[in-house]
């Protein structure tokens, strides 16, 4: 399991960037205490929270065994997703001192002999996150009557969906409802150490491994499953789609990030009104169940806090949800409409919405 690693060193060298290094800013948020060091050799002596704005974990030069670590992470996820090259001394270096390696990376580890064989000697794990086997498609049976389900979607890719979706369950748990947060890519599994990589599963295969996700898990009230890429996305959208036919979310949450207007890494592409994307989502995802947009995460980093309150004023009133960026204010107004959901589908008593709202939220109850 990825979550017995408790001192892990995360390699960010030479791509240590918000839109490289997206698994290592999500793991230093929600996996703080494992994380021992960053690796990069041009900001070594700085902290995590010079390079990402997240804690505070010393940066270094390169992998050495006085480093005191279980294992090194691959801490990018790059457009094709790539191995870089330079960093291939840096892990033989890890492998040969007996140290796991888990990537993410559509570049396989496991597909390095020499790499396999240094493992086998040292007693080293080459952890590959992507790599599966499935190869069931999907039943179409329905799941537990009790079970609500709620999916984050959105404009494009790296807007925020897993975060949300993490949020959403940290905060319904410190409430007490039985919930749980489904991975469907790379960095939320190495967040809660299971899950399906979707962009990695044959695409015949796609909703089945998702249905089996949800099937395994569909003891719980509340599910949060995290969306992938976007339906209207040049390369990414068949992924999207596997998502809402696998999962059959009841509740979706619509996820964008302000000012941006072209897709991510395809220069000139513009990104349709978020109008015309959730209509398209609620009809495609109806196909195979009712389902409702209960509220909409905005990403606002790239405005001033001043800024990001009128966006989310004009979030609400555009779309007539509640509205709110996770990341500066928590999850608040989310949690609290799928709790309304719940209750709207499945006829529970009414909980007093007033006391509800007034219980602190996690991110003061963490404080």
């Amino acid at each position: 399991m990825l979550t017995e690693h408790r001192r892990i060193a995360l390699l960010t060298d030479g791509a240590s960037n918000a839109f490289l290094a997206k698994t290592a800013i999500s793991l230093l948020r929600y996996r703080t205490s494992d994380i021992a060091v960053v690796i990069d050799r041009e900001h070594a002596g700085k902290t995590s929270a010079d390079l990402f704005g997240v804690g505070q974990v010393p940066v270094v030069e390169s992998w050495s065994p006085s480093l005191d670590c279980d294992a090194i992470y691959i801490g990018i996820a790059p457009p094709g997703g790539k191995l870089p090259a330079a960093w291939k001394p840096q892990i033989e270096a890890a492998l040969s001192q007996g140290i796991d390696v888990v990537s993410g990376l559509h570049d396989f580890l496991t597909d390095h002999e020499p790499w396999v064989q240094l493992a086998k000697q040292t007693g080293a794990n080459l952890i590959d996150v992507r790599k599966n086997n499935w190869k069931e498609t999907a039943t179409g049976q329905p799941f537990r009557e009790q079970c609500l389900r709620i999916h984050a979607v959105g404009q494009d890719c790296s807007i925020g969906k897993m975060v949300t979706t993490v949020e959403m369950d940290r905060g319904l748990r410190a409430l007490g409802h039985d919930s749980k947060f489904l991975a469907t890519g790379q960095t939320g599994i190495m967040i809660s150490g299971q899950g399906v990589p979707a962009d990695c599963v044959v695409s015949d295969f796609v909703n089945g491994a998702i249905e089996h996700l949800v099937r395994e898990n569909d003891s719980a009230d509340f599910l949060l499953i995290e969306g992938q890429g976007s339906i209207s996305h040049p390369a990414y959208s068949a992924v999207t789609l596997g998502l809402l036919h696998g999962c059959v979310p009841q509740g979706l949450v619509y996820c964008y990030e302000a000012l941006r207007k072209e897709v991510k890494g395809f220069d000139g592409c513009p990104i349709p009104p978020a109008e015309e994307q959730m209509q398209a989502i609620k009809q495609i995802a109806q196909l195979r169940g009712p389902t409702q947009f209960i509220g909409v995460s905005v990403n606002t980093r790239r405005q001033s806090a001043a800024e990001a309150a009128l966006e989310i004023q004009r979030a609400e009133d555009r779309f007539g949800l509640p509205a709110c960026d996770v990341y500066r204010d928590g999850a608040d107004k989310l949690i609290h409409a799928a709790v309304q959901l719940r209750q709207e589908l499945f006829s529970e008593q009414p909980a007093n919405m007033q006391q509800l709202l007034s219980q602190p939220s996690l991110q003061e109850a963490e404080r």
